[in-house]
């Protein structure tokens, strides 16, 4: 049941950062640099609850 509820407080967020995220990255170069500075900190929060969770 937490892992559900983790899942729709980020999925909330997501929705909640994604319109202005999008706007202010109109350039796809810039939009590209910024999607993947926010996928490296995903995976480094993602690898810190699964080392501290086992």
């Amino acid at each position: 049941m937490d892992k559900l509820l983790s899942v729709i407080f980020m999925v909330g967020v997501l929705l909640l950062v994604l319109p202005g995220f999008l706007q202010s990255n109109s350039q796809f170069k810039q939009f590209l640099k910024n999607f993947s500075i926010w996928v490296i900190v995903v995976f480094i929060i993602l690898i810190f609850i699964y080392i501290f969770n086992n």
